[in-house]
């Protein structure tokens, strides 16, 4: 191949990958763009708030960028490009679904319309940067282990985060979440937080899943159980409560009820956490 034909063909590969991206975005985003309680949070939501979280989505989108980006990176200017890329791939996808849906129009204040297609834009990106991952047929996983390596316990643990944060945002915003915690008891609590440990560690080292975690080399089942496991659930603990904060459930409840509210949004997001672990 001549040096002339390589722009070419890196231009085609970069659309192949941005077509990728609209289509994960589209995926990952669609049951959110459908609900009825993230359109009213996108006009509620407290503006420093959403813009904090804008930024946050920002970092997980590098990092995403870092061990499985829709392009294939070498710098972290160009990890920071491709978040930037993805990022503006799920807000293009997010207003174009929502106005298809007549959930934003013209006569609505632009304060509104940005508020929940910024909202949206979150899930939509994070499904934008994992495009070409899940959506394309060829894997560089090779790469992307090497990359882990580098990066050690960090590159451990961060995929987890993606896919706690991922999970929660998902369910967050429901009434059901904040029901489900209103109706059970302290020992309800304990209960769940057990399973969501248990499920957590079944999922990535028992099972046998597609991409299952071997335990470090020389790791006991404590040490693996202490540094990533019930590591993982802190994370999965610490986004379910950043992520309620953000969307004002936290706002003049009693502390036990936000204790409990962060222990249900934990389930999912440590299943999310294990899953992310599997797929990144």
């Amino acid at each position: 191949m001549t040096e002339d034909n390589q722009p070419v063909e890196t231009n085609e590969l970069y659309a192949v990958g941005l077509a990728r991206a609209f289509g994960g975005a589209v995926i990952f985003g669609i049951p959110l763009m459908m609900t009825m309680e993230m359109w009213s949070l996108g006009f509620s939501i407290d503006r420093l708030r959403l813009l904090l979280f804008i930024g946050v989505n920002l970092l997980v989108l590098i990092g995403l960028s870092y061990f499985a980006g829709f392009e294939k990176t070498f710098s972290w200017r160009e990890d920071v490009m491709d978040a930037l890329a993805a990022f503006g791939v799920g807000v293009i996808t997010s207003a174009a679904i929502l106005a298809l849906f007549a959930v934003i129009a013209l006569d609505m204040t632009w304060t509104e319309i940005i508020g929940k297609v910024a909202l949206q834009s979150v899930p939509a990106s994070i499904g934008a940067m994992l495009g070409r991952k899940q959506l394309g047929a060829e894997q560089d996983t090779g790469a992307e282990d090497e990359r882990k390596r580098e990066a050690g316990y960090a590159g451990e643990l961060f995929p987890m985060l993606a896919g706690a944060l991922f999970l929660a945002f998902n369910m967050a915003p429901t009434e059901e979440m904040i029901l489900i915690a209103f109706q059970m008891t302290p020992w309800h609590g304990i209960a769940l937080g057990v399973v969501s440990i248990a499920l957590l560690h079944i999922f990535v080292y028992v099972l046998g899943f597609s991409g299952q975690e071997t335990p470090p080399e020389g790791g006991t089942f404590m040490r693996t159980f202490l540094h990533f496991t019930l590591a993982g659930y802190g994370i999965a603990l610490l986004v379910s409560l950043y992520v309620l904060w953000t969307f004002g459930r936290t706002e003049d409840t009693a502390l036990a009820q936000v204790a409990m509210m962060t222990v249900v949004l934990a389930f999912p997001a440590a299943l999310g956490a294990a899953t992310a672990r599997l797929v990144i």
